[in-house]
């Protein structure tokens, strides 16, 4: 097995692991009378795969319910079979969510077998240059066994090679189908032939071959040795239907079509809190010990988790319907202005209250307020109705009750704790109300502690950290999101006061778990209370303003773009002799492979030709059918994806765009956009550039950006105080120009516009880790050449490179690396994976979270102080956008030179490095016109 200890990719059974844990194992039940045999048999064979093998690359696949193509072909295939016993069933759902928590990928299809996904991932497996370790009981499998795919029972320890197969069953794998079709399958129902069985098969299979040769030699067949020899020719005859329909069952389908990322099946970093949580209720002592101790991740996936969360458990949380009921006795629901009164004369003397917003839609600038709840202690709620629901006629004046409650909720000193504050923030501004003291987010409270991707709503976050995975007792998610609750929904409108009431006392029991957390790790608590929350009311004033559109920009471009379309569609259908969809990845596979015979450069996971970006950017320079296709793709994302949408996202009353920025959507702290994302409008080529044209300044205003120059060298100087690095950027040279003096050996003076552009990309590319291969791809260089120029640069800068095996270590050793606030961000694939190409990109992720992670936090620290500026001095300019390294701001015309030089002031000393920063200021009457 030694062939298997790298790069292998074990596929496990999951179907055959459940009932045979279910019928080796003891029949377990927990105290509560739940029965756990099963799930505790699966996963302690999963758990000797992980340790025995250490893969990096698995999954467990499981029979998805209903019917598959073999039913079709023949409806008494498996039908003798009893349905799931109920004490198996049940213990299916709580097994998945282990097996997922485990940090192994689960695979549920439908239509077919999960055979046949094994079949299908173990083959593309192969094509890929993969060993395949399959682990089953089900003597199916042996078909799929070759020198690269091995068998494995994990009950029994045997492993079948091909070898081990024929000594098994008589026959090669190759022969494994025939040798069922004419048997046949008890345990499926497949018929085969009555009266052969295995001495039969497996004479007739090795005197003649396959069942194919066999039909073309029947008359031999009287003359092998073996009782009944003589009329078994006449009984192949008879039952020559059945065997063809027998082997059609018992042949596993190899081309499965799977619609999943190329690194899914590369196992995750567990999830700590579910595991604790589902070892707790189904009291696996044992594993509950190591997993708290953190010896059995270790042990199963060798590495060290070092994750800042403390487990905490409430044990007054048993069960969501008491929750529910709970919560409704304890909740007063206001519809006295005098009982209003007493309740925020309450909430002033708490100095502290959990603040949330019920409205009628999600779209800020359109949807409702229907409700206001408030709460300072748990389980205590008071919720305020605006609008008439199903259950009673009574509420309150929403202009009324808000010009009462405007005091509290503009008061700073009074502490508000909530879940999205910015969308809170951005209703009352619509109605006038200034939100001030958003102190805790819980949203926040949870991105700052873990951000390693795991979902944010508060269903998840209940999930996640209070309720042991108990299943909420909430129908649709999406009205824990800030419910729509209209009359003609199937939720009651009492149902949805209900949930609502329900996230507003979840919000303050998350926020006391998650700020007592936060509270151990001083620079989290810093990062938290100085940047994130501070910057809601910031992100919540840039989305109100918006920025101006030029709708009559976008129409033109639409038009010329639709016309290009259509002619890159005509050139394309003459080279390929006939029309088809350019669209259609199935039909460009067709076109180029198939029909055109060009070069298949690279596959899908699923093993078919790949037609994306980088394999057509290799074919154009050959072929003008990929290059003109390109160009199809290229014009058809920018007309659909931004000229057409942008122009539908226009506020009619504002004919402004309103983007919404989110502090939790990436990996490295930076913002992200969307409905649009202004954060992608491309900008390197005349298209994008058009595009950004539409974006203009009011009458009487200019567009002005603020860009910081170079922000992550800089940042990469302050980590590795490189003297060369830390040198120019003191006297204020041109980081390129000085690495392309360095690398190419000429003076300062002379390097050419080539030269700094090639010196630019191995800056970037070298401090991110870029590879010799890499590099010359890039630069359109040899692999020698790429290799000079990164050993010159490292003997230029010897910092860069000792900072950069130093962050590398540093992830290694404490799973996480950080901003030079402190901020971290975590990187378990540091330490599961052991192939090197994989280790390799995730080291440069160690080395990219650490700097644009600073960069980050930089540009949000400067957009603090701008609005701070703005709010207390009020100038006449609007910060309108924050793209990546980029402010955007309308100025008044008459004000240009002083605010120009006020925001570069602030944004340069808004931070100390070792460095200076830098920011460059653009002004034009467009955005297009500022770059």
């Amino acid at each position: 097995m030694s062939k298997f200890e790298k790069n292998c990719l074990i596929l496990v059974d999951g179907s055959s692991y459940l009932y045979r844990a279910y019928y080796a194992y003891p029949p377990l039940i927990n105290s509560i009378g739940e029965p756990t045999g099963a799930i505790y048999g699966v996963l302690n064979m999963l758990k000797s795969l992980l340790i025995k093998y250490n893969p990096t690359t698995m999954a467990v696949i499981f029979d998805a319910k209903g019917k598959t193509f073999r039913d079709e072909l023949f409806k008494d295939y498996k039908a003798h079979r009893e349905p799931m016993p109920e004490k198996l069933r049940c213990q299916t759902t709580p097994l998945y969510e282990m097996i997922k928590a485990m940090g192994i990928p689960l695979l549920v299809v439908e239509g077919v077998e999960s055979d046949d996904v094994i079949g299908t991932l173990a083959l593309s497996a192969v094509r890929n240059g993969q060993n395949v370790l399959i682990s089953t009981g089900d003597k199916d499998m042996a078909q799929l066994v070759s020198s690269n795919i091995t068998l494995i029972n994990t009950m029994s320890g045997i492993v079948l090679d091909p070898e081990e197969i024929k000594k098994k069953f008589g026959v090669p794998p190759k022969l494994i189908i025939d040798y069922l079709a004419l048997m046949g399958d008890k345990s499926d129902n497949i018929p085969g032939i009555p009266g052969v069985g295995k001495i039969i098969a497996q004479t007739l299979l090795k005197k003649l071959g396959s069942l194919k040769v066999i039909y073309q030699q029947l008359d031999k067949i009287e003359h092998l040795n073996f009782r009944g020899a003589k009329t078994m020719a006449i009984k192949l005859k008879q039952h020559q239907k059945t065997v063809l329909l027998s082997y059609q069952l018992a042949t596993i389908k190899t081309d499965v079509t799977l619609d999943l990322p190329y690194d899914y099946l590369i196992i995750k970093q567990p999830i700590i809190n579910v595991l604790i949580q589902f070892f707790q209720r189904y009291e696996f002592k044992r594993w509950l010990s190591d997993v708290t101790s953190n010896t059995w991740i270790r042990s199963t996936r060798q590495c060290a988790v070092n994750s800042p969360l403390i487990l905490t458990t409430d044990n007054s949380i048993t069960d969501d319907r008491t929750i529910t009921s709970s919560l409704q006795t304890k909740c007063q629901i206001i519809y006295d202005l005098v009982i209003l009164n007493t309740w925020i004369n309450t909430l002033r003397q708490a100095g502290q209250f959990v603040f949330n917003i019920q409205t009628d839609g999600l779209n800020i600038l359109t949807t409702n307020l229907i409700g206001l709840s408030f709460s300072i202690k748990s389980g205590i709620i008071s919720y305020l109705p605006f609008k008439k629901n199903l259950d009673t006629s009574k509420y309150l004046d929403c202009t009324v009750v808000l010009d009462m409650l405007k005091p509290i909720l503009e008061d700073s000193s009074i502490l508000k704790i909530g879940h999205n504050c910015k969308f809170n923030h951005r209703i009352l501004k619509r109605h006038n109300i200034e939100l001030k003291g958003i102190s805790f987010d819980i949203v926040l409270e949870s991105y700052v502690l873990d951000n390693f991707t795991h979902s944010y709503n508060i269903r998840n976050l209940i999930k996640r950290y209070l309720l042991r995975n108990k299943t909420m007792n909430f129908k649709d998610e999406d009205h824990i999101k800030h419910q729509k609750c209209a009359v003609d929904t199937q939720i009651s409108m009492g149902n949805c006061i209900a949930i609502h009431i329900s996230e507003t006392n979840m919000t303050l029991k998350l926020h006391q778990q998650l700020w007592s957390q936060i509270e151990y790790f001083p620079d989290l608590k810093k990062v938290f209370q100085e940047i994130d929350m501070p910057l809601i009311p910031v992100l919540s004033r840039i989305e109100h303003a918006g920025v101006l559109i030029d709708k009559n920009i976008l129409t033109t471009h639409s038009s010329e773009l639709t016309i290009r379309l259509k002619t890159l569609k005509n050139q394309a259908y003459q080279l390929a002799n006939e029309s088809f969809n350019l669209s259609s990845t199935k039909e460009l596979q067709k076109i180029l492979f198939d029909k055109y015979k060009m070069p298949i450069l690279k596959k899908t996971l699923g093993g078919v030709p790949s037609t994306d970006e980088e394999v057509l950017t290799k074919l154009a320079s050959s072929y003008p059918l990929a290059k003109i296709i390109l160009e199809y793709r290229r014009l058809y994302k920018l007309k659909f994806t931004y000229v057409d949408k942008l122009s539908k996202m226009i506020n009619v009353r504002s004919k402004r765009i309103h983007t919404s920025y989110h502090q939790i959507m990436t990996a490295t702290g930076r913002l992200s956009s969307c409905n649009p994302n202004l954060q992608n409008i491309p900008i390197r080529d005349s298209e994008g550039r058009r595009i950004r044209q539409a974006f203009i300044a009011p009458p009487g205003m200019l567009i002005m950006s603020a860009d910081y120059s170079q922000i992550e060298l800089r940042i990469m100087a302050h980590f590795s105080r490189d003297l060369g690095l830390l040198h120019a950027f003191s006297i204020g040279k041109d980081i390129h120009c000085a690495t392309a003096v360095k690398i190419f050996g000429v003076p300062l003076e002379q390097v050419t516009y080539e030269q700094r552009r090639k010196a630019k990309i191995i800056n970037f590319g070298l401090m991110y880790g870029i590879s010799i291969f890499g590099l010359a791809r890039q630069l359109s260089i040899s692999h020698l050449q790429a290799k000079n120029y990164i050993e010159s640069y490292f003997q230029s800068y010897p910092g860069v490179l000792k900072y950069v095996e130093h962050t590398k270590k540093l992830a290694r050793d404490q799973s996480y690396v950080s901003t030079l606030d402190g901020r971290r961000f975590y990187l378990s694939d540091m330490y599961v994976d052991r192939n090197g190409t994989r280790k390799k990109n995730v080291e440069r992720v160690a080395i990219n979270a650490s700097i644009q992670g600073t960069a980050a936090d930089i540009i949000k620290r400067a957009m603090i102080s701008i609005d701070h500026w703005i709010q207390n001095e009020a100038p006449p300019v609007r910060m309108i956008m924050q793209v990546h390294d980029e402010l955007v701001f309308e100025v008044q015309n008459d004000a240009i030179q002083y605010i120009q030089t006020r925001i570069k002031e602030l944004m340069e000393g808004c931070y100390t490095l070792n460095v200076p920063l830098q920011v460059m200021v653009n002004i034009g009457n467009s955005w297009a016109k500022v770059h």
